[in-house]
């Protein structure tokens, strides 16, 4: 039960991503209504099988306030794709400022990479350019539509059509 299930808005906005008990839950006592399932598995009791949900919308409207992706060491790591930006590893990362804090860098998603301690060491207090170690991607600050769809894991590929669209064509 590891999956995840995709959490929609009475007007399909994408609010969150929540466990496949908690989605049964919201489906079973009609407070969400099933709009995709994972057709391989079924979710079996005694006497019954049901489908096991993939993406959920809610009946009623939820009033949400704006969501931004947290800004930590587990979401810059998840949007650099787990490897250094320097030379690519996976192994022995932190966190490195691109424009260093002692010349002024901020901490935020526009400064902030995944790197290697060996790259951050070897980089130091310098710029990219001046230490001649280029960005293999620059860091950007993702959306909560866009976090959700690239790095939530799985579900993915049976969420496409319901995130960056207001309905999806079937509804």
């Amino acid at each position: 039960m590891a999956r995840k299930v995709l959490v929609l808005n009475a007007d399909y906005t994408a609010i969150s991503v929540c466990t496949v008990p908690k989605a049964f839950l919201l489906v079973y006592l009609d407070k969400a209504e099933l709009l995709r399932d994972d057709e391989r598995v079924k979710l079996r009791t005694v006497s019954a099988e049901y489908p096991l949900p993939s993406v959920i919308k809610l009946n009623n409207y939820v009033k949400v306030p704006y969501k931004g992706v947290v800004l930590n060491r587990q979401n810059i790591f998840k949007r650099d794709g787990n490897r250094c930006v320097y030379c690519g590893t996976n192994r022995n990362l932190t966190l490195d400022h691109v424009i260093p804090k002692s010349r002024g860098g901020k901490t935020n998603w526009d400064n902030l990479v995944s790197a290697c301690k060996h790259c951050n060491g070897r980089k130091g207090d310098y710029t990219p350019e001046e230490a001649e170690m280029p960005l293999m991607s620059k860091p950007y600050r993702p959306t909560f539509v866009t976090f959700l769809r690239d790095f939530s894991g799985s579900g993915s590929e049976r969420w496409a059509p319901y995130l960056g669209q207001a309905q999806p064509a079937s509804a």
